[in-house]
């Protein structure tokens, strides 16, 4: 089974004051961390081979979820002094990561069939398989056209414009590793632009559903509310 690292050693600043004392991924959902909710999907499909990058407030997550037999898995902590970015803590992980293995953000919720998701990045021969999600967003303002005299020629009223959203969840090859520099703040898009600069295969996985965000005050908000709506179910 593949080994997991999970990133969750950011400040979480879209999130102040909330993250001031908790790191993000310790945020309650419920009664629950976020980074709870994270294992448990992992656990699901068997990849109990945990790998937490940690660095703010590393204390509150690794006195909660200390090696993890408590909660069915495995866990070896990767720490790191300083913010270092989504890539930058990947890196941090390298000495642990020979073969292929899976990356996800430790403040997303995740629902969706995880073992299909690798079995498609198999099946591409792809280097980096990342989760895509579909996005759409009207904005705030219209946009007017004009031409090269300053004359208007087109009005749109708060336009809506959609694409895909990376999630925070990906399946890599160890060669990855090699686009990122060692020791430097390093964001995963940077490290992608490089493995495609150098004839890298990326593969888009996009899911329907399964991903709640949590990465800002509004999100999280909307997270918790959806999360006491499927309690009101339950109970």
């Amino acid at each position: 089974m593949l080994k997991v690292v999970i990133l969750a050693a950011g400040l979480g600043t879209r999130l102040r004051p909330y993250t001031l004392f908790l790191p993000k991924p310790m945020l309650p959902l419920g009664e629950r961390p976020v980074l709870e909710y994270v294992l448990e999907w992992l656990k699901k499909y068997g990849f109990d081979d945990i790998y937490i990058c940690v660095g703010y407030l590393r204390r509150t997550i690794e006195e909660y979820f200390k090696d993890g037999s408590e909660f069915g898995v495995k866990i070896t902590y990767v720490r790191t002094s300083r913010p270092m970015g989504t890539a930058g803590q990947l890196k941090s992980a390298a000495p642990y990561l020979s073969d292929t293995f899976l990356c996800v953000y430790g403040d997303t919720i995740f629902d969706f069939n995880l073992q299909k998701f690798v079995d498609k990045h198999r099946e591409k021969g792809a280097d980096a398989t990342i989760a895509l999600s579909r996005y759409k967003v009207t904005l705030k303002y219209g946009f007017i056209d004009v031409d090269a005299e300053g004359f208007v020629q087109n009005w749109r009223e708060k336009p809506e414009l959609q694409g895909l959203i990376n999630i925070g969840c990906y399946v890599m090859e160890p060669k990855v590793l090699n686009y990122i520099p060692e020791g430097v703040v390093y964001s995963m898009d940077l490290a992608f632009q490089n493995l495609m600069k150098n004839g890298g295969r990326i593969y888009g996985y996009i899911i329907e559903d399964g991903f709640i965000d949590i990465g800002d005050k509004k999100s999280y908000a909307s997270a918790y509310r959806r999360y006491l709506e499927r309690l009101g179910k339950i109970l």
